[in-house]
């Protein structure tokens, strides 16, 4: 949209409550200086893509579009560059009259739909469409039109000439095959990219929602220059290909930035490499969307208003503790405060905060940090985990002396970490005087909102998994369950969210600290103080129609 029908548009937002009362244009103008996009607007509203498509569609007085049309609809993708049509969210078909149409996300997208003109012939009709229908509907039709994958073969003697491999990772089709590859993975909203070497094949799984699904291969390089091409993006060094490697990339894949952590592994038929996607657009780090409750969301802007003090979030690896800390330092981050972490590796770069990566080869330890910040006059401290007794004494001590310090450890429930930090070695007294908060978490799928069914339980139901009964749950509770369409691909899932306790250290439970302190008598300590369970916040969750109990089961445990 033009400069000023943009400005218009967010206006009607605003009242209608579906951005903020303040919101203005300078607000959703890019980081590097780029115009204000309807998509930056979009992910600002709590509006679902088709909401807001419907939204513009009205504003804008065009026809709007379902994915069922535009699945429906003869497709004239083909004509087109995959990139141009991804990049620019436009879908082109023919309309009942045999007329070319385009179905766009942004009406004003003229460059466009001049493009458009130019490839057809002819004057194009516009409608309207979501983002995500757009996406989905090019991800099947491009998809169905790539080449059937090619047979591989192993590569003679050249394989072991350098310069040659980095020609060929250089060369055009296999830049393309690697850039279709990160295009899939945002399709698809994927957090990670493995790419593993077999004998007869290579292997492309993408982990999406913390599930990994297979997707086609490229086929039109080898698995040796694909990997290699990984490599020189991630400044790796594509010669070394006996030991593991780690390294970082950003790219500009669409119209997003997406910033890369590259690790490779030698295996039997050659490396494998796992990276890990982590887009700078999204608004990941806004605390409303972490997951927490209302009163949940209440503790932590409380405890995060200390002037000191530990607070410490647990979960095993994957369950979302490292976004869960950057979204705190996000709300921590003002002028006011010097913030310092040391983290292995750096995922999310934030502005105005001094973030220092590990790198043990040197002798750059999460200990040795730690040792030189509280040197360095800092407010915050962020550690990425505390991993040994060292780590875990300097923690305690910083925070002792005046530093609110954020921490993560791997164990199973909030109350737990409590003996743990004891047998690293810190003193009952300490921890005591020190430790504010534990927050426990774990991740889990949303149920897809177009395809998700209500069903009221019954007594065969509990009888069939007496793992509900266990969960709370009785005869004529309402639950959501799982379907599957287009929009979800099938799995009835889409997207993740948080499950959380908060473990906040007083009263009986703060008493119970000492020597022998049993993680179940803390945790029966704070479930008498008002405690609530990551189980009972999970079926609270499932109740509300965010998420389903196969899924609750899946991912906790009942105790």
């Amino acid at each position: 949209m033009t400069s000023h029908l943009l400005d218009e548009f967010t206006r009607r937002l605003a009242q209608k409550n579906h951005l903020p009362a303040d919101a203005s244009l300078a607000s959703f103008t890019s980081a590097e200086g780029g115009e204000p996009t309807l998509r930056k607007i979009w992910e600002a509203t709590e509006l679902s893509a088709n909401g807001f498509a419907d939204e513009v569609a009205h504003f804008y007085g065009a026809p709007r579009l379902g994915l069922p049309e535009l699945v429906a609809a003869p497709s004239l993708a083909d004509r087109f560059s995959s990139r141009f049509l991804r990049e620019t969210s436009v879908f082109p078909f023919s309309g009942e009259d045999g007329a070319p149409r385009l179905a766009l996300a942004d009406p004003s997208e003229t460059a466009a739909v001049r493009a458009a003109e130019i490839v057809l012939g002819r004057p194009v009709e516009i409608a309207v469409a979501s983002f995500e229908d757009i996406a989905i509907a090019l991800a099947e039709r491009l998809g169905a039109d790539a080449p059937a994958q090619e047979e591989r073969h192993a590569g003679g003697g050249g394989e072991d000439d350098i310069e040659s491999l980095r020609d060929l990772a250089s060369g055009a089709p296999v830049v393309r095959a690697v850039n279709d590859l990160f295009e899939k993975a945002m399709e698809l909203r994927a957090s990670d990219i493995h790419i593993e070497p077999f004998r007869n094949a290579l292997t492309v799984r993408m982990r999406v929602d913390g599930l990994l699904r297979q997707v086609p291969a490229p086929a039109e390089a080898s698995p040796q220059a694909i990997l290699s091409r990984i490599k020189i993006l991630a400044g790796l060094n594509i010669a070394e290909r006996r030991l593991p490697q780690d390294g970082a990339a950003r790219q500009r894949i669409g119209r997003s930035d997406i910033d890369m952590r590259v690790a490779t592994m030698p295996t039997q038929y050659g490396e494998s490499a796992v990276l890990r996607l982590l887009p700078q657009d999204r608004g990941l780090l806004d605390v409303a969307k972490l997951g927490l409750s209302t009163r949940d969301e209440k503790i932590l802007a409380r405890l995060l208003e200390l002037p000191h003090g530990l607070i410490v979030v647990t979960g095993p690896t994957g369950s979302g503790k490292t976004t869960s800390l950057a979204t705190m330092l996000s709300i921590l981050n003002t002028p006011s405060r010097k913030i310092l972490t040391i983290e292995d590796p750096v995922e999310y770069e934030l502005p105005g905060v001094n973030q220092s990566q590990v790198k043990a080869s040197i002798g750059l330890t999460f200990a040795s940090a730690m040792r030189a910040f509280v040197r360095q006059d800092p407010d915050v401290i962020m550690v990425g985990e505390v991993r040994d007794s060292e780590t875990a004494s300097i923690a305690v001590n910083a925070a002792l002396t005046g530093h609110l310090v954020l921490t993560t450890l791997h164990t199973e429930s909030a109350a737990a970490a409590i003996p743990r930090l004891l047998d690293l070695g810190v003193e009952g007294f300490l921890l005591k005087s020190t430790l504010r908060a534990v927050i426990a978490q774990r991740l889990v799928r949303v149920l897809c909102e177009r395809c998700k069914k209500k069903r009221v339980l019954g007594a065969e139901d509990l009888e069939a998994d007496p793992r509900l009964s266990a969960l709370g749950l009785s005869c004529g509770d309402a639950i959501y369950e799982a379907a599957g369409c287009e929009r979800c691909g099938g799995t009835g899932y889409r997207g993740r969210n948080g499950i959380f306790e908060i473990l906040e250290l007083r009263g009986e439970a703060y008493e119970l600290i000492g020597p022998n302190t049993d993680a179940g008598g803390v945790d029966a300590a704070a479930r008498r103080a008002g405690m609530v369970t990551m189980v009972e916040d999970a079926v609270a969750k499932c109740r509300a129609g965010v998420t389903s109990t196969a899924e609750v089961l899946r991912v906790t445990t009942i105790r």
